[in-house]
């Protein structure tokens, strides 16, 4: 079963987030300077929060108020809370990562990336960042003082999403043009033989092969399997272990442009937005909505 959240944001979704302890409560941020908080079980909007500037993501964390921790010095395009260190972790087009403490508005610490931050997931103690330039930094949070793993991404392409599997093991990576990566953060030569990457979220009209851009990825934490979702409109379903695809939902009105798993697994919510990805704007621009599966 499906359906629609009602009262969706009035302008592009930038990322979807359920709570860390149930499937009730989602996150919903996007373009039109909105994070809207959601009741999915009686379908309702509990709280909106309107910002000055377009909102590109949202996570939860345990305590219920309000502080401004801080700010960068360009877009903020990544945020995680890293309950091992009851910090928040913010990731930006100035080409940093900072650490912040929630319970005040101090910076702990700024960690310089190669590049724009385009995308960044906890690990455990470890966290791993995805920039301009296919470049991954993987950090530890035990000791900031040096980038623990430089890496440059296996596919030729922009990175657009990475993912942590939630053994800890390792990462999925996604690019703009229709291909996957499981990576492993173990560096033996043993764990790396185990690396690979497929094709997907392409389509064949005519003989001609269209390739999308792979905008999101969720775990489902008990089954080690992940959902991926593109601007063909399709989400997929992957056994990342096995190496076969599970499902293929139906395709939705609009690109793919976040996905999340609620931490018990039991619901999916798909955000679908257009993602102005052609260069010339089609007639009738379909709407933004939020799916709850």
């Amino acid at each position: 079963t499906e359906f629609k959240l009602k009262t969706p944001p009035e302008d592009g979704i930038s990322s979807v987030k359920f709570g860390p302890n149930s499937s009730q409560f989602l996150l919903v941020s996007s373009w039109d300077n909105s994070v809207r908080l959601y009741d999915v079980i009686t379908n309702n909007m509990r709280l909106k929060y309107t910002h000055e500037r377009p909102v590109l993501d949202v996570c939860f964390q345990m305590v219920c108020s309000e502080t401004i921790v801080g700010t960068h010095d360009n877009a903020v395009r990544a945020v995680e809370y890293s309950s091992e260190v009851n910090g928040i972790l913010t990731g930006s087009w100035d080409s940093t990562v900072k650490l912040w403490d929630p319970r005040s508005p101090n910076c702990v610490g700024t960690y310089t990336q190669p590049d724009k931050v385009y995308t960044m997931s906890l690990c455990g103690e470890k966290f791993v960042v995805g920039t301009a330039n296919r470049k991954v930094y993987v950090w530890d949070l035990r000791n900031m003082g040096y980038v623990h793993q430089r890496r440059e991404s296996s596919l030729k392409y922009q990175t657009r999403c990475i993912r942590c599997f939630p053994n800890k093991q390792g990462y999925v990576l996604s690019s703009i043009e229709g291909r996957v990566a499981v990576e492993y953060l173990d560096t033996s030569a043993e764990v790396q033989k185990k690396k690979y990457a497929f094709k997907c979220h392409r389509t064949k009209e005519g003989g001609i092969e269209n390739i999308y851009p792979v905008n999101a990825i969720s775990f489902h934490s008990g089954y080690n399997t992940f959902a991926t979702g593109g601007s063909d409109g399709y989400v997929n379903i992957w056994d990342g272990f096995n190496k076969k695809r599970l499902c293929q939902f139906h395709r939705y009105s609009a690109s793919i442009a976040s996905l999340c798993f609620s931490h018990d697994g039991t619901v999916l919510a798909i955000a679908c937005s257009y993602m102005y990805e052609q260069e010339t704007l089609p007639e009738n621009i379909p709407e933004d909505n939020v799916f709850i599966r």
